[in-house]
């Protein structure tokens, strides 16, 4: 058909109705040919045709099947419509139920307004502008001990924040989170051992990237339990070795079902290489005791696995009378013995507890037991990345050394993390209480963390509906409350769940005045829905 047209253009050339110094460009639809005339002249431009390199299916495979929930379908849906609420806003029209997103599919303190604390962000704006240090008015806006603390960290950094810092992190800052550590556990910690990273996350990837060689070797991990685990273990083609916390006794952690899955693992001929506790949990937001974490710390020593330690959620325990938070650290030390040299790697992070600076993604891993040639193969991960992020760095700093009795800033910043805990503390009762009044729903206390994870009992109707259309239950009860309620929450698939229960967590992070609405509003939804599906 192209060449036909063609030919007719050729033998009928349209010189009158062009002017000379005219261009003209006519895409032509569902062809590989532009034909331009320019100047009276038809040049015919053939497009190359290729094959591409990468295809959905020729990329890696392992990370297309690797699932992280927290940010996946609902929080996509969520920001279309946030989308078209914007869009709603400027026109002027209302065509949705709910004028905004609130966001509980992630502990993300500020984006849920938390106020960030005001020394933090006096040292940091002072580090990141030290030219303000020289302003003969500075003494007039910042206090004496922000000024002190910024020069402190500006002189172990050769005065910039844009330059790489050693690898494994700031010496001054290193030292700092030893000292907290000793201070926390009563027991000595060598700032040789910390590695800062950037939040988190990043040091669980580069310990898992260490133990996993291929499917032969298994992780075990809590169910529920964190995406970050299960989506990492698939990127680097390890295996996945859940145990079931038992959530009619508050989410609690026997030993006989880490046995369980040490043993169906090891019958399958998979290697458990590690043993992943998250402690405050998440999404299940239980609190361990001691008695409970010795008797994991003997199971590691006797399964030779190494105790990765998620502890990010310290500083979020509400119940510290019955259940104060303990260190895997301080355990194994006060154990002895052998159990003091167990492999362990324990991980903290500032986008949680009272601190909440998940945008400037700080973190610290401390190793326990790790012979040197591992260390320098783990130093050597951290090389590859330069350094962690040094913003990041110095705020790690500030939240394992905040200001202390006597000096100028100590007051306020007692203040404002005493009235974050409490209200955090508040609000998880108020979430809970809420949740379990609601048909079908129960809901375990949160004992720590930012979560709830109620068991929702769906009519079978929903659930036959659900399945009908190719989705989980629990997804489909999620994305029906985002669309009446404007609420983002996370469906229990995507943490895993004992098989046959259907949940969801949700943060309760919106404020105070907030959380009553987002309990209201998730009541209303769920009778709506339990009636017209019963």
């Amino acid at each position: 058909m192209f060449k036909r047209s063609l030919k007719v253009l050729l033998s009928n050339p349209p010189i009158n109705r062009v002017k000379p110094s005219s261009t003209i460009i006519q895409p032509l639809s569902n062809t590989t040919t532009t034909t331009i005339i320019n100047n009276n002249n038809i040049t015919n431009f053939e497009k190359m045709t290729h094959k591409k390199s990468m295809t959905i299916d020729n990329i890696c495979q392992n990370v297309r099947n690797a699932q992280y929930a927290v940010r996946g379908e609902l929080v996509i849906r969520a920001e279309a419509i946030s989308h078209q609420l914007q869009k709603q806003k400027t026109e002027g029209t209302k065509t949705l139920p709910f004028e905004e997103i609130v966001y509980c599919n992630i502990g993300n303190p500020q984006q849920l307004k938390q106020k960030p604390l005001t020394y933090f962000r006096q040292v940091v704006s002072l580090v990141e502008c030290p030219d303000l240090l020289d302003n003969p008015y500075v003494e007039k806006i910042y206090p004496a001990d922000v000024i002190s603390r910024a020069k402190e960290i500006l002189g172990s950094i050769n005065n910039t924040t844009g330059a790489y810092s050693n690898s494994q992190g700031i010496g001054l800052v290193l030292r700092s989170v030893a000292d907290f550590i000793e201070r926390r556990d009563g027991h000595k910690s060598d700032p040789s051992e910390i590695f800062l990273t950037d939040g988190a996350s990043v040091g669980v990837q580069r310990i898992l990237k260490l133990l996993i060689k291929d499917r032969s070797d298994g992780i075990l991990i809590p169910i529920p339990q964190y995406p970050l685990y299960s989506a990492t273990i698939e990127l680097y083609n390890g295996s996945q070795l859940g145990y079931l916390l038992n959530e009619e006794k508050g989410w609690s952690l026997e030993i006989s079902q880490l046995e369980h899955s040490y043993n169906d693992a090891v019958s399958k001929g998979i290697n458990p290489r590690a043993l992943v506790i998250i402690n405050p949990g998440n999404p299940t937001g239980q609190c361990l005791d001691r008695a409970n974490m010795e008797e994991i710390v003997k199971f590691c020593l006797e399964k030779n696995v190494v105790l990765l330690a998620d502890e990010v959620y310290q500083e979020n325990v509400y119940v510290k009378e019955s259940k104060p938070f303990i260190s895997f650290k301080k355990v194994v030390k006060d154990m002895g013995g052998d159990y003091a040299d167990l492999e362990m790697v324990s991980f903290h992070s500032v986008s949680k507890g009272f601190v909440g600076e998940c945008g400037k993604r700080g973190g610290y891993m401390e190793l326990n037991g790790v012979t040197q040639d591992v260390k320098a193969e783990i130093y050597k991960l951290a090389s590859i990345g330069l350094c962690p992020n040094v913003i990041g760095q110095l705020v790690v700093d500030l939240m394992v050394r905040p200001p202390v009795a006597g000096e100028q800033s100590h007051d306020l910043y007692l203040k404002e993390r005493d009235n974050i805990y409490e209200s955090l503390k508040k609000r998880a009762n108020l979430l809970t209480n809420a949740l379990n009044n609601l048909e079908g729903v129960t809901c375990n206390p949160s004992e720590g963390a930012m979560y709830a994870f109620p068991q929702i009992r769906l009519p079978a109707k929903a659930v036959e509906y659900a399945n009908s259309i190719g989705k989980a239950p629990d997804a489909y009860y999620c994305i029906q409350l985002l669309e009446a309620t404007g609420i983002c929450v996370v469906p229990g698939s995507g943490f895993g769940q004992k098989d046959g229960t259907w949940h969801f967590r949700t943060t309760f992070l919106p404020s105070e005045e907030a959380i009553e609405g987002v309990c209201k509003r998730i009541a209303d939804f769920h009778q709506s829905f339990m009636n017209k599906y019963k």
